[in-house]
């Protein structure tokens, strides 16, 4: 485990580096927010496209990959529902909790991480991922909440959750990526490295606004933190390793691609979704902080043994 520890370990210091960048605020949450807004429109988006623009979808995607995930993150998903039920929380609160639980940090951490220490394989898959957390959970919360305040099942509920996946960046990177994919034409060289300068910068850009952003995190609600950040760190991909490896079959490696994905600390996302909505936004804060501290150990772990498959 020691050696993966080592190589995890500088995700974390640029995440370190930016946390003491916002803390002393030499860092400001506007410097942060441009930062944040750069890797999430160009660097990342330059990565995902170059990255799904060299798939084949036909190789990558994998009709019991995806149903092993989504199983297992609805599973998670429904017992944090559960148990924010039996404490008697909306169906609001406990949409947000139950997203805490199961959507990770895929974007800006998974995919510059795990590309690197699991190798260029693993960008579609991660990718696979990405899209059932953006496509279906992403949407889910946003119906949750906009249902319960009295909204229904109305076009007035869905064409905000339409707009929000057709505006997503990385939603769109990814299908632009695998439309130029299905042309089977390669990218010309100034276009591809033009990408491959510009995406080069996703990985430093994310890994230090994740830490800037989580100088403004509190750390109130401290159980329910803890709750949570065990069923992302823990449950999530636990679960996901039964449905991978003993339920669905999926092969080792790429079972071991998504359950180092669950592993991931809570998204950044969700807290701009509560905040939006104005529902528990403290204790989703505590909860992205949390884990995002507890991870450094716990991701360790999880990809030291799935690297033994």
């Amino acid at each position: 485990m020691l050696p993966i520890f080592l190589k995890t370990l500088p995700f974390f210091g640029v995440i370190a580096v930016g946390y003491w960048a916002g803390r002393t605020r030499f860092f400001t949450q506007d410097a942060t927010a441009y930062l944040t807004k750069f890797v999430f429109y160009f660097a990342l988006s330059a990565m995902l496209f170059r990255f799904a623009a060299n798939l084949s979808l036909r190789e990558v995607f994998s009709l019991n990959f995806v149903l092993a995930y989504f199983t297992a993150t609805m599973t998670v998903y429904l017992v944090a529902t559960g148990v924010a039920m039996l404490r008697r929380l909306s169906v609001a609160e406990a949409a947000v909790e139950a997203q805490c639980a199961v959507i990770g940090n895929v974007g800006f951490l998974g995919i510059p991480m795990l590309v690197l220490l699991l190798g260029q394989d693993a960008a579609g898959l991660i990718m696979m991922v990405l899209c059932v957390d953006l496509i279906f959970f992403g949407s889910l919360i946003v119906i949750l909440i906009t249902g319960s305040r009295g909204g229904g099942m109305t076009p007035g509920v869905l064409k905000p959750v339409a707009l929000g996946l057709i505006r997503n960046p990385m939603i769109v990177s990814i299908t632009l990526g695998l439309i130029w994919a299905s042309l089977q034409t390669p990218i010309p060289v100034p276009v591809n490295e033009f990408l491959d300068l510009l995406g080069a910068a996703a990985t430093p850009g994310a890994l230090f606004a994740v830490g800037a952003s989580l100088a403004t995190k509190s750390a109130e609600r401290i159980e329910i933190a803890g709750w949570l950040s065990f069923s992302k760190l823990v449950l999530h991909p636990a679960a996901v390793a039964i449905a991978a490896l003993m339920i669905f079959d999926v092969a080792p490696y790429a079972a071991g691609v998504m359950i180092s994905a669950a592993a991931l600390p809570v998204a950044g996302n969700v807290y701009i979704i509560a905040q939006h909505y104005g529902v528990a936004p403290t204790r989703v804060s505590a909860s992205i902080l949390f884990s995002t501290a507890f991870s450094i150990l716990t991701v360790s772990v999880v990809i030291a043994w799935v690297t033994g498959l």
